[in-house]
């Protein structure tokens, strides 16, 4: 039997922490991540969002982690040691903070991986705490409040808008800097007490998206016209800089548009797939209720900010979950829910009907659940919409980015031909 020199056992985060202990967050979306820690400090924690990365945080994870587990989880603990290793913080005053989802991918299992890392690290007495809305883990200093509920929900809809709309300025401004600044200010207005009536009140947000569209419309911007090229895959990959090797920058600085489908499309696959689940596996009809009142109430939100949009007309507006979801019809089961499920194939396929029909769908190695949806499903993709033009890039310590943007390259090669 194999043993292990330390015992591994959960630190609590307790009540007195609140006061004393900074949270660290690990990066995943630039925008919404930056409202998720503006609101911990809204409601008394301190919390602070980590930045780092190179080679050191890649280090640290294969030093810490298993080398088969995936790349998502040993770049998420890997950030976390390489702060912990950076002498900014005081160690007897930090926590860390990691989100679980309770699905069947290994991404439920992130948070006893970080606390095996840490404990190999030396780092064992850190408190972490699970941020999670299904009570897979508690704790008597941090629990996730009906407000601050309420204010992350508020903040997923304007990261969303915040994203749509940015994504279609950064590649077209003049003025370089103009829509980071804005993002900037906007993240910071809504989060300031005072001026974030917003994350309470609906009537408030609506008037905050209005105001948003038509700050973001004043950005000069190139009327040139430019390859769209989107992103989709594993959400980690998808979304991070870290776990992408900061794609967007690297499409931007090749003259493309970046296109990248919502965090709320994500949010409403979950709150789905547990109404699949409980009507295909049974479950009790009370249950399947309230996820389908919840899953209404988000669809209805959604459906306001891209009506919001449309009505603006000055940008594009991305198409509602029910309509993404009714695209996989023919080409994957709704059953299909492990890692990102059949919403990667989706997402592909409304990216393409948008006429944005050049697709970079990235993975992690050795994902399985994602290369069954992802670079599985892109022959009958191909097959059924010969206008599209996707390319699969795997991430992982091994993979060189030259490769990847080489690859990357290629693709947009054969954008640019059709774009003349």
């Amino acid at each position: 039997m194999l043993k292990t020199n330390r015992e591994i056992t959960k630190v609590p985060f307790t009540k007195e922490m609140k006061e004393t202990h900074t949270i660290l967050v690990p990066m995943m979306l630039p925008i919404h991540f930056r409202f998720l820690v503006n609101i911990l400090h809204l409601h008394g924690y301190k919390a602070e969002l980590l930045h780092n990365e190179g080679a050191g945080v890649v280090n640290e994870g294969l030093r810490n982690v298993h080398n088969d587990t995936c790349y998502p989880a040993l770049l998420v603990i890997g950030q976390m040691i390489d702060a912990l290793k950076s002498g900014k913080w005081d160690l007897s005053k930090v926590a860390l903070l990691i989100t679980q989802t309770g699905g069947g991918c290994r991404a439920s299992n992130y948070i006893h991986l970080l606390r095996k890392a840490l404990n190999k690290a030396g780092f064992g007495e850190i408190p972490v705490i699970s941020l999670n809305f299904s009570g897979l883990e508690t704790d008597q200093g941090f629990s996730v409040t009906r407000p601050m509920l309420q204010n992350f929900l508020s903040a997923i809809i304007y990261g969303d808008l915040l994203m749509h709309i940015s994504n279609q300025c950064k590649s077209y401004e003049l003025n370089k800097g103009d829509t980071e600044a804005k993002i900037a200010k906007w993240v910071e207005r809504i989060t300031t007490p005072g001026t974030n009536k917003g994350l309470t009140s609906y009537k408030a947000l609506k008037k905050d998206m209005k105001e948003i569209l038509d700050d973001f419309a004043s950005i000069p911007r190139s009327t040139e016209k430019k390859v769209q090229v989107g992103i989709v895959g594993e959400i980690y990959i998808k979304f991070s800089p870290l776990g992408n090797n900061n794609l967007e920058d690297f499409l931007l600085s090749e003259n493309c548009e970046v296109v990248i489908p919502g965090f709320l499309d994500f949010c409403l696959y979950c709150i789905n797939d547990s109404i699949v689940e409980n009507k295909m596996y049974g479950g009790k009809w009370l249950t399947r209720m309230i996820y389908r009142v919840v899953f209404e109430y988000f669809c209805g939100k959604q459906k306001d900010m891209i009506k919001m949009i449309q009505k603006h007309g000055v940008f594009r507006a991305p198409s509602p979950f029910k309509h993404t979801k009714s695209l996989a019809d023919g080409y994957v089961s709704e059953a299909m829910n492990m890692g990102e499920g059949w919403l990667l194939t989706a997402e592909m396929l409304e990216l393409i009907e948008q006429g944005v029909n050049n697709v970079v769908c990235t993975q992690p190695f050795g994902c399985l659940p994602n290369h069954i949806v992802g670079r599985g499903m892109m022959k009958v993709i191909k097959e059924k919409n010969p206008q599209s033009n996707i390319v699969s890039i795997d991430y992982d310590p091994s993979a060189t980015r030259v490769n990847q943007e080489n690859r990357i390259k290629l693709m947009l090669s054969n954008a640019r031909k059709e774009l003349a």
